[in-house]
């Protein structure tokens, strides 16, 4: 009886060994060694799902996501033609950091989202709760554009302001002897500023292999100023016809200085238009207060009898 029951145990592992062997032999059949295995492992990708999310900066894991979702709600909510049109605002603002027309839309649905929560928890769970998540929706909605559009209103009156040094100083150089290549470089490099940013893309995609005049067309489009689009004007007509480069400089800059004359002197008359009405609700009313004030206390004394 012993004998029979280590015979039967020898069978049944033998029988497990063979059963190993094949399992084994079928399933390692299909993959690839050697320098092949080596290969397929260079050649594969590796998808962002792979990387374990705790690799990922919060911004990758939480943000990303949450952008990517609020961004279809800017897009669906906005009229046609309203990426175009972002991308026009980013160019007047100068494309400040990392943002585009699809990370603005992204924030235009968060801030739909965050303005009617904070809409319904002021007014809460009623009419006046809807009308508030209503308008909080549509400030939300509307707060990146109004954001962008003053970050491009605040940098084109910076370039209008540094434009006159700058085209001094360009001429100064093209005069001296510099070519007029240099004469931008040159002032992208002294001048602080947007005026700098600008010069430095314009000999950025004059080396990319643009002309000097399509380039400076691409500045005259980035702009609403009617100084710069004048100058760029010059420069495209001057590029044009052959004419020296040094006397168009100069004739700009007198034009230039002339300009910034004539607008000095329209702030000026404007100040005592401006300077009226603080004038008339405060100053005013004290001075009549400080003068009129005694006589009129003593007057209505006398009058009523306190003075007899």
């Amino acid at each position: 009886m012993g004998s029979s029951v280590l015979l039967f145990i020898g069978m049944g592992a033998v029988a497990l060994a063979l059963v190993t062997i094949v399992l084994a032999a079928s399933l390692g059949a299909g993959e690839t060694t050697g320098v092949a295995r080596s290969i397929a492992l260079i050649e594969q990708t590796i998808d962002r799902k792979e990387v374990s999310k705790s690799e990922l900066p919060a911004s990758e894991r939480l943000l990303v996501p949450f952008l990517s979702a609020t961004r279809r709600i800017g897009f669906k909510l906005s009229p046609a033609g309203s990426s175009e049109s972002m991308t026009r605002l980013l160019d007047l603002a100068g494309n400040p950091g990392s943002w585009t027309a699809d990370k603005i839309m992204g924030y235009k649905g968060a801030g739909l989202i965050a303005g009617a929560i904070v809409g319904v928890a002021i007014g809460h769970f009623s009419l006046k709760g809807v009308l508030f998540a209503i308008v909080g929706a549509a400030a939300g909605f509307f707060l990146p554009n109004l954001l962008l559009l003053n970050l491009g209103q605040k940098r084109q009156e910076e370039l209008r302001l540094g434009l006159a040094d700058s085209l001094d100083m360009m001429t100064v150089c093209v005069e001296a002897g510099q070519g007029f290549d240099s004469a931008l470089l040159q002032v992208a490099r002294s001048v602080e500023g947007p005026v700098a940013g600008e010069f430095a893309r314009v000999l950025g995609e004059i080396q990319m292999g643009k002309s000097r005049g399509e380039a400076f067309s691409s500045l005259g489009t980035r702009t609403t100023v009617p100084e710069v689009k004048n100058f760029v004007s010059a420069l495209v007509q001057a590029d044009r016809l052959g004419l020296p480069i040094a006397n168009v400089l100069r004739e700009q800059s007198q034009q230039m200085r002339l300009v910034r004359r004539q607008r000095a002197e329209e702030k000026a008359q404007k100040v005592p238009v401006k300077i009226l009405f603080p004038m008339l609700l405060f100053i005013f009313p004290a001075l009549f207060i400080v003068i009129i004030g005694p006589g009129a206390i003593k007057m209505i004394h006398t009058f009523s009898g306190g003075g007899i």
